[in-house]
């Protein structure tokens, strides 16, 4: 892709894509390594799940996926499957909502200028997918189109995973952007889900759910402190009222993923001034991003894949005939071609109608691959096609194969990309390392 036109001089523009604050950069590439083992242990319970599907434990497979478990009152009785679909992504939709806060009350993304391009080529990377298979599936019928949302959604544990393997020596502004690009995907999956796949909503215990998170916002605030020493009493105190808000969201109908995110976002970023200010160490926000990770990435993420992304293909002939599914179709287009476009034409769009230009140590190719590998569509897209086409059915099954299929597809082509790429910023790496001063924090920072 050509380099941007000429345009006013360099004091006057503002570089996108360029490296943000040390601090920031330090506490993501923390997130960026603990992700690249979710997505391990993601690809791990994927791979076990298809082999139990396609083999002769398949009927113990479905078995215990459909097992249900619970009580009946408030609707909780439910299937192993739906719990971890439901209560187990809660968790990561929670961590979800504590990256956002935290992004855009104390991180890069409180500035402007900085969180426009990323918004932005979220947006895109959203709405050309959406249109790209809502064309091709126009003559299929409307359950068909429910399903306009399945490509939509980047999966940040597989593609930082696959970043990691391939783009050890690629500029850290790139692995941001992509995880930035991710959590705000994540947002308007949530919105999408919240709008579009919630159903027979109940008003009474979607108010009743008001009070407990109410309760449950203001104990956060007071006692941030409190419980960012005392570990175990957030379990004690918090979790149970957060199980509460939870079963009430889901029995309104709205999806119960979404109360993991209000109630991520009831959570301070900034410690008060009682508990020392936002200068004597990390809020509770963070504090909680830490814990949370490591269960949401190692327990709650694979365990919703295994259940999630077994489908029983039926040898070759079975997985050609899903593939030929104007649906799969539309899936894969949409991802591999669809995401890319989109976040390539947001900003492109951005940075020509703005004061802005790419950071010159960048390259628009860097940018490509990037967007390709946000086409690695998993954990959000498997869940919206459950809510699209319904758990278990013969559209969800070909969705599934679709997404599969078409994730793989778009990390192989960002490989390809990105591995080019990754062999030129081998050379300068060295450079950028130096710390003339030896203040701890390389110049390139400093600067």
């Amino acid at each position: 892709m050509p380099d941007l036109p000429a345009g006013p001089p360099a004091a006057a523009l503002t570089q996108v894509f360029r490296r943000g604050s040390y601090p920031e950069y330090l506490r993501l590439t923390a997130i960026l390594r603990k992700e690249t083992v979710g997505g391990a242990l993601l690809l791990a319970a994927t791979v076990l799940a298809l082999v139990c599907a396609n083999s002769p434990a398949s009927e113990v497979y479905f078995s215990l996926r459909d097992f249900a478990v619970g009580f009946e009152p408030w609707h909780l009785k439910l299937s192993l499957g739906t719990w971890a679909a439901d209560g187990l992504l809660a968790i990561f939709f929670f961590l979800a909502g504590l990256e956002l806060k935290r992004e855009f009350v104390a991180g890069d993304l409180r500035m402007f200028n900085r969180a426009i391009v990323p918004v932005a080529a979220a947006v895109g990377g959203v709405i050309v997918p959406a249109a790209i298979y809502t064309v091709i599936n126009l003559g299929s019928g409307s359950e068909a189109l429910r399903g306009w949302a399945v490509p939509t959604a980047t999966d940040i544990a597989f593609a930082v995973a696959v970043l990691a393997v391939i783009g050890s020596h690629l500029p850290s502004a790139l692995r941001i952007f992509l995880l930035t690009l991710a959590v705000v995907d994540d947002l308007l999956a949530i919105a999408i889900i919240a709008v579009f796949y919630s159903s027979d909503i109940q008003v009474t215990p979607l108010l009743l759910a008001l009070i407990p998170l109410a309760l449950y916002a203001f104990l956060a605030q007071r006692c941030a402190h409190f419980f960012g020493t005392h570990p175990a009493a957030a379990w004690i105190v918090l979790l149970p009222i957060g199980v509460v808000v939870w079963a009430l969201v889901h029995t309104s109908g709205i999806h119960a993923t979404v109360a993991g995110v209000l109630l991520g976002f009831a959570i301070p970023v900034l410690r008060s001034k009682k508990g020392g200010g936002p200068n004597a160490g990390p809020g509770l926000a963070e504090i909680f991003e830490h814990r949370f990770r490591p269960i949401s990435a190692g327990i709650a993420v694979p365990i919703f894949a295994f259940f999630s992304a077994g489908v029983a293909i039926g040898g070759s002939a079975g997985f050609i005939s899903a593939l030929r599914d104007p649906i799969s179709i539309g899936i894969i287009v949409a991802l591999v071609v669809g995401k890319p476009v989109g976040i390539l034409l947001a900003t492109w769009i951005v940075t020509t109608s703005t004061k802005a230009r790419l950071d010159p140590d960048l390259s628009w190719i860097d940018v490509l691959g990037v967007a390709m590998l946000a086409g690695v569509g998993f954990t959000v897209s498997l869940l919206i096609s459950e809510l699209g086409f319904g758990h278990g059915t013969p559209l969800d099954d070909h969705a599934k194969v679709a997404i599969l299929s078409g994730s793989l597809l778009a990390a192989l082509l960002a490989t390809v990309v990105l591995r080019i790429r990754n062999r030129h910023y081998r050379r300068v790496e060295e450079k950028e390392r130096i710390d003339a001063d030896d203040n701890g924090i390389p110049d390139v920072y400093d600067v």
